[in-house]
C-alpha cells in the first residue's frame, strides 16, 4: 500500500511541475525567453515549456496599437499658443528589441511623441498648422518612425485630433475670416460691374454705329415697360428722331 502511495505523490508532483512549466501564448502574441537571465529564443503561439527559476518570458502583443497623445500645449512660430492631440498607431515588429532596447515601450513611444509634436507645431505659423495638417502629422510619423526603429517598433500612422486655440484668438481669428469674406465680396462685386460697364460700352458703339438700331433698342424697351397696365410710362424722345422729323421740315420747305 506504500509503494502506490509515494508513486501518487511523486505522479501529483510531476503533474504539478508540468503545470507551471506549460505557459500558453496566443496566436497574436509573441514570447521573449530568457535562461539564467540571458536571451534566448522567440516563443511561437502554442503551449510551450518555460522551467521555473531557471526560466522566465514575457507576452508582447505584436497587434496594431493606437496610442492616445495627450493635449499638449505649444507656441507657434508666430507666438500663437495652442492645444494639440494626436493619436499614433504602430506595432511591434521585433518583440526582443521592444524587451531588450526600452524598459517600458508604450510609455516610451507616447512620451516621444509629445516631444516631437511640440518641436514641429514650434517650427509652424498658425495658418501652416490649420492649413497643413495632414503634412505636419507625416513629420511627426517620420520622425517618431525613425527613433523607434531601434526599439523594434513601426508607426503606421499619425493623425492629429483636434487644434484647439484661446477663445480670444478664436474670436480674432473669426473676425480676420469675415472681413477676408467682405473683401471679396467688394472685389467679385467690383469686377461684375466692370463687366456690365464694359458690355454697355460695347452695346452703346454698336447702336451708334448701325442706322435705327437705337430706335429699335427704344420700341423694345417701351414694349418691355408697357406689359404692366400699372405703370406711367414717361418717354423721351431720342435726339435722334428730332433730327429726322427737322430733316423732313427742310425737305418739306423746298418741295413748296
Amino acid at each position: 500500500m506504500l509503494p502506490v502511495m509515494i508513486y501518487v505523490i511523486i505522479g501529483a508532483i510531476v503533474f504539478a511541475i508540468l503545470v507551471a512549466c506549460l505557459k500558453q501564448i496566443n496566436q497574436y502574441e509573441r514570447g521573449v525567453k530568457f535562461t539564467m537571465g540571458r536571451f534566448s529564443q522567440i516563443i511561437e503561439p502554442g503551449w510551450r515549456i518555460v522551467i521555473p527559476i531557471f526560466q522566465s518570458y514575457h507576452k508582447v502583443d505584436m497587434r496594431v496599437k493606437a496610442v492616445d497623445v495627450p493635449d499638449q500645449k505649444a507656441i507657434t512660430r508666430d507666438n500663437v499658443s495652442v492645444t494639440v492631440n494626436a493619436v499614433i498607431y504602430y506595432k511591434v515588429q521585433s518583440a526582443e528589441k521592444a524587451i531588450i532596447e526600452v524598459e517600458d515601450f508604450r510609455y516610451a513611444i507616447s512620451q516621444y511623441a509629445q516631444t516631437t509634436m511640440r518641436n514641429i507645431v514650434g517650427e509652424v505659423s498658425l495658418d501652416e498648422l490649420l492649413a497643413h495638417r495632414e503634412k505636419l502629422a507625416d513629420r511627426i510619423k517620420e520622425i517618431v518612425d525613425t527613433e523607434t526603429t531601434a526599439w523594434g517598433l513601426k508607426v503606421n500612422n499619425v493623425e492629429l485630433k483636434d487644434i484647439s486655440l484661446h477663445a480670444d484668438m478664436e474670436r480674432t481669428i473669426g473676425k480676420q475670416a469675415e472681413a477676408e469674406r467682405e473683401k471679396r465680396a467688394v472685389i467679385i462685386n467690383s469686377e461684375g460691374e466692370l463687366a456690365a460697364a464694359q458690355n454697355m460700352a460695347e452695346a452703346a458703339k454698336i447702336l451708334g454705329a448701325v442706322d435705327g438700331a437705337l430706335h429699335l433698342r427704344t420700341l423694345q424697351s417701351i414694349n418691355d415697360i408697357s406689359s404692366d397696365q400699372s405703370n406711367t410710362v414717361v418717354f423721351t424722345v431720342p435726339l435722334e428722331i428730332l433730327k429726322s422729323f427737322t430733316g423732313f421740315k427742310n425737305e418739306t420747305k423746298k418741295l413748296e
